[in-house]
């Protein structure tokens, strides 16, 4: 196989778990695939033993300080260095790269996601953001430029791989599961004032620490909620969710003649990574596969609304439309960083979204420009908000 046989493919958010776990998948298909792109924030070290060993043609930073570090380090390579929104925009839409996945963390994901479908690229999606802030003007632009949209979570992979070759309108239902996260048997008054190292012990997933206290809060499945709808093109309604405490079968998708799909592997985010990578093609993995008689039943249950309630606050989203999911998910961010910070009590998590959400003016989300005000809008109040409840104590 020579170099232009190879799949070319750039990594936003290298140094993250999602980073991680996507460039040991490259490791594993040595000769198939050429990284040629990586971004980082301020990881200087991690990203400096990526660039030694992958040697990317250009790397991208979060400043211009970092830039001035990892310089050196990279030029020995023949790597080019750029930071800010143009070097993550640039990588977003080199012209030769056949994948672009997104893996960066936060709203910041958005306008290099963006870029990606504009320029008509296949974007590996791991950054909930984009969809949930920007979900109709990412999949109109998709639909326009002709780019493939491939999900990278792996509940949204399952329901992408059981709907391969089906047609839209013989979905009746999709079911996205949910281990319930670390607090999924505590009491309400328990919830309220667990602290940051108990919602960060996932009982399933590696995580980075700000997906994991959403998913503690389960926020992150409503986030997915949100990302079905732009994904998959279905309504609030004909999404569900269920516990299934395992994170065995990720998704379930029920047809209208009443057969159902469903999704079982390990929980191992290798696996979504690598067929977003490979598609539409399958590989070998490192992966172990199931084991039947070792795994036990498998059951599922209803979540608790009232314990969890983030969850209903992603589905209200969704239903009132506009710029309402942008500022859902930039109120979180600015939430749970406070919670890890230790400002506010996780109960506060809730009730600073809650407030935000509901003091918002709906606008259309028709434009990038008004997705990035409400998106502005929310995170000043919902630092506000978090100020407050941390002066109460």
């Amino acid at each position: 196989m020579t170099d232009t046989d190879k799949k070319k493919i750039a990594i936003l958010g290298s140094t993250g778990s999602i980073g991680l776990n996507a460039l040991d998948v490259a490791s594993s298909m040595a000769g198939l695939v050429d990284v040629i792109a990586l971004t980082a924030n301020r990881n200087i070290e991690v990203l400096a033993s990526q660039i030694e060993r992958f040697k990317p043609r250009m790397v991208a930073v979060g400043d211009r300080k970092a830039a001035r570090e990892i310089t050196a380090r990279a030029e020995s390579h023949g790597t080019e260095v750029f930071w800010g929104e143009d070097g993550l925009i640039r990588a977003a839409r080199l012209e030769d790269a056949d994948l672009i996945l997104n893996a960066v963390v936060g709203g910041v994901g958005i306008a290099p996601t963006l870029a990606a479908v504009r320029a008509g690229k296949t974007v590996a999606i791991a950054n909930k953001e984009c969809l949930v802030a920007a979900g109709e003007i990412i999949t109109r632009e998709a639909a326009n430029s002709g780019s493939r949209l491939i999900p990278v979570d792996s509940e949204h992979s399952a329901v992408y791989q059981c709907l391969n070759g089906e047609k839209a309108s013989s979905v009746r239902k999709i079911v996205l599961t949910a281990s319930g996260g670390p607090l999924l048997d505590m009491s309400a008054p328990e919830i309220e004032q667990v602290t940051a190292a108990e919602a960060l012990k996932h009982p399933n997933w590696n995580m980075g620490r700000k997906v994991t206290i959403d998913s503690a809060t389960l926020m992150n499945k409503g986030f997915e909620v949100i990302e079905a709808h732009w994904l998959f093109g279905v309504d609030a309604d004909s999404i569900e969710v269920v516990v299934e405490r395992k994170s065995l079968v990720h998704a379930l998708v029920e047809f209208v003649d009443g057969n159902v799909a469903a999704l079982l592997s390990e929980p191992d985010m290798r696996l979504p990574i690598q067929y977003a990578i490979t598609y539409p093609d399958r590989m070998e993995t490192r992966v172990k596969g199931l084991d039947f008689e070792a795994m036990g039943g498998i059951s599922f249950e209803r979540p608790d609304y009232e314990r969890f309630p983030c969850l209903r606050l992603a589905f209200d989203a969704i239903r009132s439309g506009g710029t309402v999911p942008a500022v859902l998910s930039a109120a979180d961010e600015v939430a749970v960083e406070a919670f890890l910070a230790g400002s506010i009590c996780f109960g506060d998590i809730y009730r600073i979204l809650n407030e935000v959400v509901a003091g918002h003016g709906r606008q259309e989300a028709d434009s990038l420009e008004a997705v990035m005000e409400a998106d502005a809008w929310a995170r000043r109040k919902a630092a506000d908000l978090a100020g407050e409840a941390a002066r109460r104590g």
